[in-house]
């Protein structure tokens, strides 16, 4: 009689590739419903990401002013109000630029029109002037057209004013705590992982300094960048060189797809008001010095922090696009870039300490900022241990040959333990059982 042979009905390999399938079913569930939360309370979340990275952008100042010895609350309300500060004074100059500029730039785009009028009818296409016409009118009719689109859309805008109001209100007070007392939330927020902690801790602590190195370097290039390009625009006596050194600065923040954007329009308005050899020679300069800033500064500044190939990047846009529009492509780099910095650190097992040896906490700034001292004492949140050490007792004899050496207390109950043991040989003493 012939024994029955167990036999494996899937194949190793076909059931690993399931528990991997299942995981990653699982998986998508969890984000796809997380996006639809996400989305649901985007009126929070939005204000959230933004004052978070405004806190990555105004926290050197903030500490700068606290290890100089100031308050936190007196160090938090100096670095809103400067933030304030440079952010009505760029509002000014663009406003005044625009309203003394804009009127030459309409004078400069119609004689430009006229110019290209001409040249259509006596260049090499030779058209008529009934042709340019119809043109003219075909472009008239769709605007007319879609007027009742626009319309709409503005009042629409118009409704939806209040909730950005609010929505700028909610961000600067996240933006002012998260200043003053990030420690206290961030020291809050790891009790709700329990032995996870140190994990999450050092995972918190890789995401925010990555998230810091990112905003300020892209906020340092950015800025090079829409001043070489306003510098560029004034020489060339463009009208409106403010308003788009500033739009060119604010779309440096989408990598790739922004600068696509603002140097559209700048060239548009520079062929507009000086004609098509100035626009040639403007597109030339944003071309050299786009490159230079690929090649030479995003690697310098911000590649250390980011360190994503091209191709990681312009998928990530799309994606980010897709799903949250401008917003969620201007976002989208970041959030990566935290996730993909913070994941090794939650995932690895922390080190085990040798015994007797004190643990420490790990270094860096605690998210949103190194601990320091709250506004209304100097009380220091408590910095979770990066691992248990195993509890070992003391010898109970000195190596002398002496008499043994009394510890302070049990582990149990806190009253003296007898030594085991002589140091010289003799007979152990039995410890007497307790209750």
């Amino acid at each position: 009689m012939l024994k029955d042979r167990p036999t494996k009905l899937v194949p190793p390999v076909l059931a690993t590739m399931a528990a991997w399938c299942a995981c990653l079913v699982l998986v998508g569930v969890v984000v796809y419903f997380f996006a639809l939360g996400i989305g649901r309370l985007s009126f929070v979340a939005l204000p959230v990401a933004i004052a978070l990275l405004l806190t990555a952008l105004l926290f050197p100042l903030t500490n700068s002013l606290r290890q100089a010895g100031m308050r936190p609350i007196y160090a938090t309300w100096i670095t809103m109000l400067v933030a304030l500060a440079v952010l009505v004074g760029t509002g000014w100059l663009i406003g005044a630029r625009a309203t003394e500029e804009f009127p030459n730039l309409v004078e400069q785009v119609q004689v430009t029109a006229r110019d290209v009028q001409n040249w259509l009818i006596t260049g090499p296409l030779h058209l008529q002037q009934a042709q340019i016409t119809q043109y003219v009118d075909e472009v008239a009719t769709m605007v007319n057209t879609q007027r009742t689109e626009i319309t709409g859309t503005v009042l629409s805008a118009g409704a939806v004013a209040v909730e950005v109001l609010a929505s700028l209100v909610l961000m600067l007070f996240v933006t002012f705590f998260l200043l003053k007392d990030g420690d206290r939330i961030w020291a809050w927020f790891l009790r709700a992982f329990g032995s996870m902690s140190p994990r999450v801790d050092r995972a918190g602590r890789a995401a925010w300094t990555t998230l810091s190195h990112y905003v300020q370097g892209t906020v340092a290039v950015a800025a090079v960048h829409g001043l070489i390009m306003g510098i560029v625009l004034a020489g060339m006596g463009v009208p409106l060189w403010a308003p788009l050194a500033v739009l060119i600065f604010l779309a440096s923040f989408i990598p790739i797809v922004g600068i696509f954007f603002a140097g559209t329009i700048a060239t548009l308005v520079t062929l507009g008001a000086k004609g098509i050899v100035y626009a040639l020679i403007f597109v030339g300069i944003l071309v050299v010095e786009q490159q230079l800033e690929n090649h030479v500064l995003q690697p310098l500044i911000v590649g250390r922090a980011l360190n994503f190939h091209p191709l990681a990047i312009i998928i990530v846009l799309a994606v980010g696009g897709i799903l949250g529009g401008i917003a969620g492509a201007a976002v989208a780099v970041p959030v990566a870039a935290v996730i993909y910095r913070a994941l090794p650190e939650l995932r690895n097992q922390p080190m085990a300490l040798p015994p007797g040896e004190p643990s420490a906490s790990p270094a860096g700034p605690a998210p949103p900022g190194p601990p320091h001292p709250s506004g209304d004492g100097d009380v220091t949140p408590p910095q979770t241990p990066a691992a248990e050490a195993p509890t070992t007792s003391e010898p109970s004899a000195s190596a002398t040959g002496g008499g043994p050496v009394q510890p302070s207390a049990s582990t149990s109950g806190g009253e003296p333990v007898q030594p085991s043991a002589s140091a010289t040989g003799g007979e152990p003493v039995q410890p007497s059982e307790r209750s």
